[in-house]
């Protein structure tokens, strides 16, 4: 199979969808595997490197559309790349639609079969692909929350572990998933006083034992959440509902009662996010401010640590990878069903039923998984 790997354009994404080294697993496998020259520059990757490891460098990202049947990527394509696909290829990487109803339309205009890494499963219903970025957003939430806490970022002025005769910062994490657990490390190995809400209590058991009472939990009711935001200096939004977007759980009004300087950082955000008044950001203007509280928004967050980041995706992406390469796209969902379950755009139509449902766009199962 050819495989194109274009340069994330992204504002500030420095991340790539194929490291040198997958490439050249790829290339051992007798792929032949086309890079957009300066794609893994934001990353020190040379292009050199990914010649030595098998790729052939073409300078503009038509070219690697053109020349490709399979597009490895690592965020969505803006509306521009997706006038360059066509029925003939196969898009892979994050799609996070159900925030994003025009690129959804330009993919199912396009005809081009588009995997999401968000949605792909594994055995015990987990998403290996979305776990590795959950797992890098949720521990930068923790850094950003402290950050912005600061006084000379407009914040607080509270030091997020506190100091003998100081109490700490009280830091609210809704969600007890990938992301939230690892905001909940983070946080509480800062010293902060970490309360982690979810509505599964079976999960909540599991982090009361993990964290052996250093960090408190409780079952999210409306009730509950409005309790915390109030009381909290940094609320950090972990929620995820595969492919779907997310619920809003802190409404205006919740907003309007935390203190001035207080932070929340979103990291549902790609999904839409789960405050309401949370809108995207980028790293070139994360912040801004509502009602007094100061919103951190990114959309890319993992983009920040750009070089862990892609080695930790490019670590659960690739034995994907491989098995579209190795059996081309259809055989290879047919083959694997947690492969198919990332299908969401095929033929014209949206194929996963929760982003056709929150688009209200319509919504067909392709005949050939069946």
């Amino acid at each position: 199979m050819r495989i194109g790997v274009p340069r994330e354009i992204k504002v500030h994404e420095y991340r790539v969808g194929l490291t040198p080294p997958s490439v050249a697993e790829l290339a051992a496998a007798g792929h032949e595997v086309f890079v957009e020259t300066g794609a893994g520059a934001g990353i020190d990757f040379d292009d050199q490197e990914y010649v030595a490891a098998g790729a052939r460098i073409l300078e503009t990202p038509q070219a690697v559309f053109q020349r490709a049947e399979m597009i490895v990527k690592v965020k969505e394509p803006q509306l521009h790349e997706c006038a360059w696909l066509t029925p003939a290829h196969t898009l892979f990487t994050y799609l996070h639609l159900a925030a994003d109803k025009p690129q959804a339309e330009a993919l199912m205009a396009s005809g081009a079969t588009c995997i999401a890494y968000e949605t792909v499963t594994d055995a015990h219903g987990r998403l290996p692909l979305l776990r590795p970025m959950s797992e890098v957003a949720g521990r930068m939430s923790a850094q950003v929350g402290a950050h912005y806490l600061e006084k000379e970022q407009g914040g607080r002025g509270v030091l997020l572990g506190g100091v003998p005769g100081v109490a700490p910062a009280r830091v609210a994490i809704l969600g007890a998933g990938v992301a939230g657990f690892n905001a909940a490390v983070i946080a509480a190995g800062m010293r902060a006083d970490v309360t982690i809400y979810d509505i599964s209590l079976d999960r909540l058991a599991e982090l009361d034992a993990y964290f052996s009472g250093t960090v408190a939990t409780a079952y999210a009711s409306r009730a509950a959440i409005a309790a915390a935001v109030a009381r909290a200096h940094v609320v950090i939004g972990a929620v995820l509902v595969p492919g779907a977007a997310a619920p809003k759980l802190v409404t205006r009004d919740m907003l309007k009662t935390m203190k001035r300087g207080s932070v929340l950082v979103d990291i549902a955000i790609d999904q839409g996010g789960c405050f309401e008044t949370s809108r995207a950001t980028t790293h070139a203007n994360p912040v801004y401010v509502e009602e007094g509280v100061i919103h951190y928004c990114v959309a890319n967050m993992p983009g920040a640590v750009a070089r862990t980041s892609t080695f930790a995706l490019n670590s659960a992406t690739l034995p994907f990878a491989l098995q579209l390469a190795n059996k081309g796209p259809v055989e290879a969902m047919r083959a694997n069903r947690h492969l198919a379950n990332g299908l969401n755009v095929a033929g014209g139509f949206i194929t996963y039923e929760a982003v056709a449902r929150d688009l209200d766009l319509p919504f067909r199962r392709p005949s050939w998984l069946d």
